[in-house]
């Protein structure tokens, strides 16, 4: 459990680097507000449009009788409600990145400059080019595994009892890993670590992953709440990288 409490140290540290830095914050809190816009257009559309969504794939029971049909169709609109809430939280952070990778490029580069006992900060030497399109294929690759684990849950989430008890727990728990992944490839990537080698890292010492990305996903739970720690989930991450790697660190922010 030693794993855990660091990762959820490195959460804690990454916010109050950015309280120090905040010009830093602010810098980094524009993605969010934009994917957040995009969020809620969709989530409006979800409202306005859901009843019609739920007829619609649910037509098959339109010839059930009552009280059946309107049993299902109310389960099956819970279902979706949670399955989008659950997309919602394992893509939040993805699309951000995607938006906002040259903020939090630079934020995370401030970051290692700062703890780094020379002063330097790590670098893929790949023209900035190649950077972003590696950082626009990893970002779709764990979009795309996001959403099929979000369609699993979901799909678990009408197994009686289970579905109700142990698939949540399970969602969070992949969620936590999620974020996790997500934030550290910003600085893994300058590091020039491809995305195998970076869940392999992530893998070996999953408590820490987990200590980190369990708070920080129920926190984003609360979209806006996500917006502004974001900023500060991008620098903890950083340190949370440096820790994988077993970089020295200044300042005594290093477990290892």
């Amino acid at each position: 459990m030693r794993d855990f409490g660091a990762g959820f140290r490195y959460l804690l540290l990454g916010q109050r680097w950015v309280a120090r830095h905040p010009r830093q914050f602010w810098f980094g809190v524009l993605p969010g507000v934009i994917t957040l816009v995009l969020y809620g257009a969709a989530v409006v559309s979800m409202v306005v449009w859901g009843g019609d969504l739920v007829d619609s794939l649910t037509g098959f029971a339109d010839a059930w009788p009552s009280p059946w049909l309107g049993l299902f169709r109310g389960l099956f609109t819970v279902g979706l409600i949670a399955l989008v809430a659950l997309v919602a939280v394992l893509t939040f952070t993805a699309v951000t990145l995607l938006i906002g990778q040259p903020f939090y490029d630079a934020i995370s580069e401030r970051v290692d400059r700062s703890v780094s006992p020379d002063g330097t900060a790590p670098e893929s030497g790949l023209p900035l080019w190649r950077e972003i399109w590696i950082g626009i294929r990893d970002g779709v690759r764990i979009l795309v595994r996001a959403l099929l684990w979000a369609l699993l849950l979901f799909v678990l989430g009408f197994i009686p009892v289970v579905g109700q008890t142990v698939v949540p727990v399970i969602a969070v728990f992949v969620t936590g890993f999620f974020l996790t992944q997500e934030l550290t490839g910003v600085a893994l990537q300058r590091r020039g670590i491809q995305l195998r080698e970076h869940l392999t890292l992530l893998r070996s010492r999953r408590l820490l992953a987990w200590g980190f990305g369990l708070p920080l996903g129920l926190a984003f739970l609360i979209p806006v709440v996500a917006v502004f720690l974001m900023p500060g989930a991008i620098a903890g991450a950083t340190l949370l990288s440096r820790d994988l790697l077993h970089e020295p660190t200044v300042g005594g922010v290093a477990t290892t």
